[in-house]
């Protein structure tokens, strides 16, 4: 069974994948997306298993993330990701994370608040694996659909 780890329970080396991570949620709450996109190894995938119909579920390559996260802060303005617990897996360059991001919708100002489960792996000190299980149902609120999916 993985431990389980919150913020301070552990000190990670500076490319390991809980750092990587958390420095990925500094990035996202500065809304600062090509710092979060440089954290990408060129060829990483991002996929999003449980993603509705209209939006991607599997991202190939550093340029179609970039691409994915572009507008992301123009709908999305998070405030938090409380409750972070990371969880080392056999594997020391893959992690498990549990977390919520709270903020608000730009367009109509209403909360946002989303649970994630991520699978992360780390290569060469960058993400090369990114598998979010996030809930298709939150982005079915006017104003959460920044990949112009247009339902």
């Amino acid at each position: 069974m993985p431990a389980q780890t919150s913020q301070p329970a552990f000190t990670a080396s500076p490319d390991s994948p809980e750092d990587l991570f958390r420095r990925s949620l500094r990035l996202l709450l500065a809304k600062d997306i090509p710092a979060w996109v440089d954290l990408w190894a060129e060829d990483g995938v991002a996929e999003f298993p449980f993603a509705p119909d209209g939006w991607p579920r599997r991202l190939e390559g550093k340029e179609a993330v970039a691409a994915y996260m572009r507008h992301h802060p123009d709908h999305f303005d998070l405030h938090d990701f409380p409750d972070l617990h990371i969880h080392r897996t056999d594997d020391p360059h893959t992690v498990v994370a549990e977390t919520r991001g709270v903020g608000r919708l730009v367009q109509t100002g209403a909360p946002f608040d989303m649970t994630y489960i991520v699978v992360v792996t780390v290569r060469g000190g960058r993400i090369a694996s990114y598998r979010d299980y996030w809930n298709p149902l939150a982005v079915q609120a006017p104003g959460a659909d920044f990949t112009g999916s247009a339902r």
